[in-house]
């Protein structure tokens, strides 16, 4: 199932760490995190909504909300795509059906969209509500039942009770993530201060990071309308909620194969100057912050041509991550049409 929350309330997002579980925690709380100094609660999706926990994988995130000066991190299977909901497909006044299962509590309503429905969740519940143990019972659960599985998540280690199957080399990963989140890396005045936001995106097996503040949001692409005499790495425009949008494949300009644009191909709209562009990509990974001096330059080696779109390189999830300059590739990569010609 798919669910919504406002992104004002979001502070960063990050790949699940290994955590620390605390005995008479409430029972969606799996356990705290040391987050650069200040110890953050973690809460289970799927406890919070009173469904079984399933087993934490290598791959779920993590996302850290702030509501009325509260601080919690939210654990999700993923994070799919930043996007504006219009008001008028929000249903409020609910025919619950599947959704009766999940705590209305937690719902501020559903977003019904042509091809889904998002659950919106209601933030100030989601945090601040007492557990409602009575909400489960026509679900067959009992109080008593409530509590066993209070017991598993809160005793033993983290991988006993979340994922008794990790490997060892994914515990060192849980391991590495936590302790880089521990690092105090932010000012004490601000925690962004000085740092580079950056989304995370895949290329052609690379990974690659766009300066946040030039992302609109993410998208999938649905459909799109090709335009003729245009060159290769014009894909087409498409409909984006009665605006038209040009996605433009920058692939060419870095030197990577080119591939083929599908229904459900995530997409970045960035927006450069007065450009608004969707760029198509093949997954989008993460949103984090970077240390400046960090970043080292562009490699000799990276093939000729695209380290002018380069502003250099960092490492990221033992991988190199290049970050690319957008201002330069939209402005000089050759990927722009010049409708006079």
């Amino acid at each position: 199932m798919r669910y919504g929350i406002e992104a004002n309330l979001v502070k960063e997002i990050f790949f699940l760490p290994e955590l620390t579980p605390i005995a008479e925690a409430p029972i969606d709380i799996v356990g705290i995190l040391n987050l650069r100094g200040k110890i953050v609660p973690i809460m289970h999706l799927d406890l919070r909504l009173g469904n079984s926990i399933q087993e934490c994988k290598i791959s779920d995130r993590v996302i850290v909300l702030e509501c009325d000066g509260l601080i919690i991190g939210v654990v999700v299977n993923d994070v799919k795509e930043v996007r504006p909901i219009a008001s008028n497909i929000i249903e409020t006044t609910l025919d619950y059906g599947r959704i009766s299962k999940i705590n209305p509590a937690f719902i501020a309503g559903v977003a019904k969209e042509k091809d889904e429905s998002i659950i919106l969740l209601d933030s100030q519940a989601l945090i601040r509500e007492p557990d409602a143990v009575k909400n489960l019972a026509d679900e067959g659960q009992t109080e008593e039942d409530f509590d066993s599985r209070a017991t598993i998540i809160t005793v033993g280690n983290f991988y006993q009770s979340c994922c008794p199957n990790a490997t060892p080399q994914e515990k060192a990963i849980f391991r590495r993530r936590a302790e880089n989140l521990r690092q105090a890396s932010f000012e004490e005045t601000s925690e962004v201060a000085g740092q580079m936001p950056v989304a995370v995106i895949g290329l052609g097996g690379e990974h690659f990071g766009i300066d946040l503040d030039t992302v609109r949001e993410f998208i999938n692409v649905r459909s799109y309308t090709p335009i003729p005499c245009c060159p290769k790495h014009i894909v087409g425009n498409m409909n984006l909620r009665g605006e038209i949008l040009t996605l433009v494949d920058i692939r060419s300009a870095l030197n990577l194969p080119a591939t083929t644009v599908n229904t459900g191909t995530k997409a970045v709209v960035i927006h450069v100057d007065d450009i608004v562009a969707g760029l198509p990509v093949d997954e989008v990974l993460d949103v984090t912050y970077l240390h400046p001096e960090t970043v080292n330059p562009v490699p000799v080696a990276v093939p000729a041509g695209s380290e002018a779109y380069l502003k250099g390189t960092v490492s990221y999830q033992e991988k190199t991550l290049s970050l690319i300059d957008l201002p330069a590739l939209m402005a000089k990569g050759e990927l722009i049409v010049d409708e006079k010609v």
